[in-house]
């Protein structure tokens, strides 16, 4: 009878040892990041404390702490899992964390992650909006898991909030992080194409994240994210069809001081070819930059060459 092999289970016995093979594992097996996570110890860290249901925010305090059995196949099976399949780490524990919020995801939903919502957790937009209890009605295009809304509607205290997406899977996602938040009194979820088929009215802010990449990326895209649903990455040819499409129609869906807030990931150059009469105001974050642009409702109404290029805006 031969003696069974050592299993990692067996040797591995606390959460330092498991940071460090799980490191090893993943980087051996080139695994790609990027969905809330952009290196392997970061991702080898948010599935340690994810599984053993630690706070994520930092792993050390854990580090010298011993693992039960249990424990310990727990996290070789998700070890073993991210590493088989190659999904995101966000769908094998059902959650995505944006700016210290916490939201369910599954196979049904891109993975949420905005330089909106970043712009949203730092001042409420106030370089846009200086006065957030005069909001009253806003529109996330292309919710999503919904988080943007959620994260407008604590921004916007006094905003009803309309999140709208062509996905029902998408919707039902982004339905439940509503529930969990407790908001559904103030957010509210639609089924339409952009702005066909939203209820009649004007909105003081407009947001969106929408599919804003090229069909030839989408096709190269790693495994990773081949996972998530193409519909919500697939922004035409140039990657920006629907941000174009919503460019046509916000000026009509916005109050007379409205803004438009939309981010286009690496389009910035090829959209102010496009529309050169439109003067995009370009928001940084402390991760980006020229990936987020606003816009008033009066920039629809003139030209560019009668006001001029306004200045990027810098974090």
């Amino acid at each position: 009878m031969t003696d069974r092999a050592p299993q990692p289970t067996d040797e591995l016995v606390s959460i330092r040892d498991w940071l460090r093979y799980a490191v090893t594992a993943m980087t051996r097996a080139g695994l790609v990041f990027g969905h809330g996570t952009e290196t392997a110890v970061d991702e080898a860290a948010f599935l340690i404390l994810s599984t053993l249901a630690l706070p994520i925010d930092d792993i050390n305090p854990w580090l010298d702490c011993r693992l039960t059995r249990d424990e310990r196949s727990a996290l070789s099976d998700i070890i073993g899992r991210r590493i088989e399949t190659r999904k995101p780490s966000a769908y094998l524990t059902n959650s995505a964390y944006i700016q210290g919020r916490k939201f369910y995801v599954d196979e049904r939903v891109i993975i949420p992650r905005s330089f909106i919502a970043e712009l949203i957790a730092r001042d409420g937009l106030g370089s846009i909006v200086p006065d957030a209890a005069q909001v009253g009605r806003v529109l996330d295009l292309c919710t999503g898991s919904g988080c943007i809304a959620i994260l407008a509607a604590e921004a916007f205290p006094n905003a009803e909030i309309h999140a709208s997406d062509i996905s029902d899977d998408a919707l039902a996602v982004a339905a439940r992080n509503i529930r969990d938040y407790g908001l559904d009194q103030r957010v509210r979820t639609f089924k339409v194409d952009l702005f066909d088929g939203l209820p009649a009215g004007s909105y003081d802010l407009i947001i969106s994240n929408p599919p804003y990449v090229a069909a030839a990326e989408v096709e190269a895209f790693a495994p990773e994210y081949q996972a998530e649903p193409k519909l919500a990455h697939l922004g035409g040819v140039d990657g920006l069809d629907l941000v174009k499409r919503i460019l046509d129609g916000a000026g009509e869906r916005l109050e007379e001081q409205g803004n438009l807030i939309v981010e286009i990931g690496t389009g910035q150059d090829a959209l102010e070819a496009a529309r050169p009469d439109l003067p995009f105001l370009w928001l940084d974050t402390e991760t980006s930059a020229g990936e987020v642009f606003a816009l008033n409702a009066s920039d629809f109404k003139q030209k560019r060459g009668d006001q001029g290029r306004r200045a990027r805006k810098s974090s």
